[in-house]
């Protein structure tokens, strides 16, 4: 677990805000729900022979002998809720989510036990045009925040629970006859989730994988022509992608549609955004059947790849340093900087604090980063007016306005 520093939240901020914003233009609603659940919520939703239940959970028993569980991660979170208060059945509901989760899961780069995500769910659409709003919605996020170049979509169908069985089946038969070349977590995986072992990233297991059987020759009619569909829409919407037979999630509740974007600037963990269908999950939790697609972004792993690609990232500097020299003075200038934060809240705005001669002051304004000072002295305070010192431009004069006009002459300034 980390923590996050003055100069990294405000790229954090940035990001979050763009993430707001698309998600609000396309109409999606946000939905908080608690940090922890009740361990048997991961355990129905999950699978309990995946890694995150059988080893990353952070697990504890409460003072009322409950079993408890920091959320791993979100979409069980929303399904419960969604069903606790009725929002899901017989309506469509779009949603989104952001904060905290927790994996106790080997730390690498871009990802830690205590990770942030934002998620995205829609409700109630059974068709492909979900899944495909689904992956233009976080096109559009990508794109917004200036990585579209340094990744790239990957997309598969797991279709349905009958053509994944008889896949399932021809994957043991496969594995268990080449099992002396299958790493630990793959022989543990080939009799409790074999689908797994093909999104393994062992180096010397990719031949192996690369012949296995795939699960595009046992797929149903209903599932490749939702798959197809799909492909047409991003085809239309001149949404690059590629297609992965290998593309799995490790979460046992998908299903038909997965899709993963994916850089290959963040070493081993490349994958940034992800996600896929999931009709049945919503009956898995006790809620009535209703058809559903989300994703989840990593903004851990996101926020990284912005500070290595994008040059112009946003800074923590103030516009205008306020500068007085006796205490009546910096009453005053209390009042007047709270006047320009009303009028202009865009507007980063520093008080010096602590006192020191106007040269000091000066050398703080100018160490801060600010664009401007103000200075507000016995002159200026006896005058009524306002010194505006530009620290970033050395030919610029002075000026000294009427405190009255200080709010226009800054938006025009500024």
């Amino acid at each position: 677990m980390n923590d996050l520093l003055p100069a990294e939240t405000i790229i954090w901020q940035s990001v979050e805000d763009t993430l707001r914003q698309v998600l609000q233009s396309y109409h999606y609603h946000e939905i908080r729900t608690p940090i922890v659940e009740k361990t048997e919520l991961f355990k129905r939703s999950i699978g309990e022979v995946t890694d995150i239940v059988e080893k990353e959970m952070y697990t504890f028993t409460d003072r009322n002998n409950d079993s408890l569980t920091l959320r791993p991660e979100g979409t069980a979170c929303c399904v419960r809720a969604g069903i606790e208060h009725g929002l899901l059945y017989n309506q469509i509901q779009r949603l989104w989510y952001m904060g905290p989760y927790f994996r106790h899961e080997r730390p690498q780069k871009g990802r830690y036990r205590q990770f942030y995500q934002c998620g995205v769910e829609m409700f109630g659409v059974e068709t492909p045009d979900a899944d495909a709003e689904m992956i233009l919605l976080s096109a559009k996020i990508l794109e917004k925040l200036g990585l579209k170049p340094h990744v790239r979509l990957e997309i598969n169908s797991l279709g349905s629970s009958a053509s994944r069985a008889a896949h399932r089946e021809q994957l043991v038969n496969y594995f268990s006859a080449h099992e002396d070349q299958l790493d630990e977590d793959s022989r543990r995986r080939l009799t409790t989730n074999p689908l797994r072992i093909l999104d393994s990233k062992n180096p010397a297991m990719q031949a192996l994988i690369k012949n296995a059987p795939e699960l595009a020759n046992y797929m149903d009619t209903e599932s490749q022509e939702h798959f197809t569909r799909l492909q047409e829409y991003l085809t239309a919407a001149n949404i690059p992608f590629t297609l992965n037979p290998r593309l799995v999630r490790g979460l046992d509740y998908y299903t038909k549609t997965v899709f993963e974007w994916v850089t290959t600037e963040l070493g081993a963990q490349g994958t940034v955004c992800a996600g896929g269908r999931y009709d049945k999950l919503v009956e898995q939790l006790g809620g009535k059947a209703t058809p559903a697609t989300g994703l989840a972004i990593g903004i851990d792993r996101i926020v990284l790849l912005v500070q290595q690609t994008q040059k112009n990232l946003p800074t923590i500097t103030p516009h205008i340093y306020f500068i007085s020299d006796t205490d009546a003075a910096l009453q005053r200038s209390f009042v007047l900087a709270d006047e320009l934060r009303d009028n202009i809240p865009e507007l980063r705005i520093q008080m010096h604090c602590g006192g020191g001669s106007l040269k000091n002051q000066f050398k703080k304004a100018d160490k801060s980063g600010a664009t401007f000072a103000l200075v507000i002295g016995e002159q200026e305070l006896q005058a009524n007016t306002v010194g505006i010192k530009f620290l970033r431009e050395e030919n610029e004069p002075q000026q000294i306005v009427k405190q009255s006009d200080i709010v226009n002459v800054i938006k025009k300034t500024a």
